[in-house]
């Protein structure tokens, strides 16, 4: 497929155009636009244990891992990390796989 400024070449058979418009895409933007990941709190996990996890996964120091697990615990949430999508859906999954609760969601 041949593409020229948001237009297809196609062959010429009988009636058909040389040229057809291609609809706009969004996808770009989509993949473009940094993902966050935010950790949300529960009534299972000791706060100790969120920000050794935060610790682990990320490599954050004491200090911001503690702050992040108090706005997890005073606010109900925190960002924990933001990048492409496939790193958000990563991390989300890390963090589910030591018993977080966790969703991601684009930015902006």
């Amino acid at each position: 497929m041949n593409r020229r400024h948001g237009r297809v070449a196609v062959a010429e058979t009988g009636t058909a155009p040389s040229e057809l418009d291609l609809p706009a895409s969004d996808t770009g933007e989509q993949t473009d636009r940094p993902w966050l990941v935010i950790v949300w709190n529960d009534p299972i996990n000791l706060m100790s244990f969120v920000t050794y996890v935060f610790q682990k996964l990320f490599g954050y120091s004491k200090e911001k891992a503690t702050r992040l697990m108090m706005d997890v615990h005073t606010k109900g949430r925190a960002v924990v990390s933001s990048g492409t999508k496939e790193r958000a859906e990563l991390d989300v999954y890390r963090l589910h796989e030591h018993g977080l609760w966790a969703t991601m969601e684009p930015s902006g």
